[in-house]
């Protein structure tokens, strides 16, 4: 995001139970999550911008493109499933009610067996195990249970026709967390899809392939933002970057 923001106006969005967002809510649903995006870029008078989303900020950007295509010039997904069956297993099984309430009155082994063994086993940076802890600290257990729950019922296939907007799809070919593979639904069902692929990466090609990862984001916001810009007098002032919202 840093390296996106020396070219646009970006914007990071915690969703509702996550972060810094508010933590006291009765659902935390995908669709509760895009109508948030929509509230977001109300607020802050972002009429049309691109929307770049990681894992279940991915399935709800598409969403949002699907829900509220005004609101959306450009959407790339990262990770993300299209299929809610395609979460791995021991994530599908935290949606399910046993699951969670022995979750809930674990949470201490719970963040310890997160930090010191899934999170190795599914980034190889050696900086993510203490990332992924930081943000299970400013997460609520209900709301991440939830969500997931919420997120292993969502199948995006029946709507995908409806993206009108260039999309595009960055995956891990290691992905522990998504299927690797979810790319395929996405390419065959939104018309103009672009999938971008990473071999040596898993759900998270940011961390693990940066600098590969930032060129083909920043060239993909670039070339589609070339084709769709009116093009301004010669005279004008140069414009403000466009904004981007990542999720």
């Amino acid at each position: 995001m840093a390296y996106l923001g020396r070219y646009y106006r970006t914007y990071a969005l915690d969703f509702w139970g996550f972060g810094e967002s508010g933590k006291k809510r009765e659902t935390y649903a995908v669709q509760d999550f895009v109508s948030l995006v929509n509230q977001f870029m109300e607020q802050l008078g972002i009429v049309n911008a691109p929307l770049v989303g990681h894992s279940m900020g991915g399935t709800v950007s598409l969403s949002v493109a699907i829900r509220y295509p005004e609101r959306v010039s450009k959407v790339v997904v990262v990770g993300s499933p299209i299929v809610g069956s395609s979460l791995a297993p021991l994530l599908k099984m935290a949606g399910y009610r046993p699951t969670a309430f022995f979750l809930f009155n674990m949470m201490g082994p719970f963040r310890a067996w997160m930090k010191y063994y899934y999170a190795r086993v599914i980034c190889s940076d050696p900086r993510f195990p203490d990332m992924m802890d930081r943000d299970l600290s400013r997460t609520t257990l209900q709301s991440f249970l939830l969500s997931i729950a919420s997120l292993r019922r969502t199948d995006l296939r029946p709507m995908l026709d409806q993206i009108k907007i260039p999309a595009m799809g960055m995956y891990g070919d290691r992905d522990k967390v998504v299927h690797p593979k979810q790319w395929q639904p996405m390419l065959k069902g939104v018309p103009q899809s672009h999938i971008e692929r990473f071999p040596m990466a898993g759900h998270f090609p940011m961390l693990e392939e940066p600098q590969l990862f930032t060129e083909r984001l920043k060239n993909f916001l670039d070339r589609e933002e070339a084709m769709v810009q009116t093009p301004k007098p010669s005279t004008s002032l140069s414009p403000s970057p466009a904004p981007s919202v990542t999720l």
